[in-house]
């Protein structure tokens, strides 16, 4: 028996940020070496995403409990993977999709595949005495993905509708990683001042997954209360934006509109009122502008929108069949990394692969209110993708991946942070 032979299984159920029941699973390998993992679950999930089994019981966890995918770690793909070589990720991948047999990981559950493909490769790490980017990475790092923050949430609230879903400030010219941390610390502070300003001294109030509220329901009116915390920290200089527009959200089909600031728009004036944004702005990228099923718009908003790049999340779902298709149709140039999308770690380095070589841009981003362990920025930095996201600089799950990308900077002191400034279209 090799030493990183799989001896045990065993998959439980537990809560992740929202305290919402999620799997995790415990891989034991012949060494000795443990390996834990839980499968995030996003707060607005794409309909191509892979199948999170949950057992909707009303009775149990308000609907939400994860029993039947627990059971399907033990009884079915435990016992198919014990005796498997963990070492070689693809092959124990491999034979839970053909356990499973959907395209979309809908029998046994991507919760419960994920999480023994996370906790797979944690052993190795483990056994390997590596930290998980470096498991990854199999090689010295020489570049770290530039950190975004989030600070701004949207979406729904009882008082208001922001209808996107992310407002983010990014220190793409900073000099190193400390500078950057230290931007995103000071920005994120001012923007509560500055909100707090705009509601005549009332404290700033925590939104959706830790970011601040926004104090109004208009996008151009936020993004100049972000520029002005930017610029009263003297930062205008080093830092540009993104957008998570998150389209898909604030779709009508029946309509086939858009809810935008108050109004029913279409296609067309949804993509109009981006590229108006784009003109006052410094966008980096901005991120699903239209419903993940309309591959014909996107291709004219990538024409139109020539001041920033556009990037697939709903759209491409960390989808290698998909991220292909985008290339193909030239509708995005690059796709937000969300392994649990497509349900195994082997595929969705498969996405990142692809995307690399056709000069698309990888993004990993943690899911809102996931697991705090949540591995994306980990495999992010071992894959030297090209920024990360991360929830609001404000909370578990953020701060350790913020910390993440802090402390591989650290101890790859000859590395640097991504250079992102060959993408920048705004000048």
């Amino acid at each position: 028996m090799q030493e990183t032979t799989i001896k045990a299984v065993h998959a439980r159920q537990v809560m992740d940020c929202k305290f919402r029941p999620a799997v995790e699973v415990d891989v034991i390998l012949a060494c000795g070496a443990l390996g834990r993992g839980a499968a995030p679950t996003g707060t607005s999930v794409g309909s191509h995403e892979a199948v999170v089994l949950r057992d909707n019981d009303p009775d149990k966890f308000c609907g939400k409990s994860v029993f039947h995918a627990v059971r399907n770690v033990n009884e079915i793909i435990g016992p198919a993977i014990i005796g498997m070589d963990a070492a070689d990720q693809e092959a124990v991948d491999r034979r839970m999709i053909e356990l499973d047999g959907t395209e979309n990981k809908g029998h046994l559950g991507s919760n419960a595949i994920y999480s023994v493909s996370i906790a797979c490769a944690k052993a190795m790490a483990e056994a390997e005495k590596m930290s998980l980017y470096q498991y990854i990475a199999q090689k010295p790092i020489q570049t770290i993905p530039l950190p975004t923050a989030n600070s701004i949430i949207g979406g729904r609230y009882t008082d208001k509708v922001v209808c996107f879903q992310e407002f983010t400030f990014c220190p793409y010219l900073a000099k190193d990683m400390t500078e950057a941390m230290e931007i995103i610390v000071r920005v994120h502070h001012a923007i509560g001042q500055v909100f707090s300003k705009e509601m005549g001294g009332r404290p700033a109030q925590i939104g959706n997954s830790h970011g601040w509220m926004p104090p109004t329901e208009d996008p151009e009116a936020i993004m100049q209360m972000l520029d002005a915390a930017v610029r009263q920290c003297g930062y205008q200089d080093k830092v540009a934006y993104a957008l998570d527009m998150a389209a898909s959200e604030m779709y009508d089909k029946k309509t086939d509109t858009y809810y935008l600031n108050g109004e029913q728009v279409s296609a067309d004036q949804q993509i109009a009122y981006a590229k108006k944004l784009t003109e006052k702005f410094p966008f980096l990228f901005i991120e699903d502008i239209l419903q993940e099923d309309d591959w014909e718009g996107f291709r004219r908003a990538s024409k139109e929108l020539t001041r920033t790049i556009l990037i697939g999340d709903d759209l491409t779902t960390t989808n290698p069949k998909l991220l292909a298709r985008a290339y193909q149709e030239k509708a995005v140039q690059g796709f937000i990394f969300k392994p649990n999308q497509i349900g195994t770690i082997t595929e969705a380095i498969q996405a990142r692969q692809y995307a690399k070589e056709h000069g698309m841009l990888t993004i990993p981003s943690q899911r809102g209110g996931g697991t705090i362990w949540d591995v994306v920025i980990d495999i992010g930095i071992g894959l030297e993708a090209e920024a990360c996201k991360s929830c609001a600089p404000r909370g578990g799950e953020s701060v350790y991946a913020m910390d993440c990308i802090y402390r591989s900077a650290q101890e790859n002191p000859d590395a640097v942070m991504y250079d992102f400034t060959p993408h920048v279209r705004f000048k």
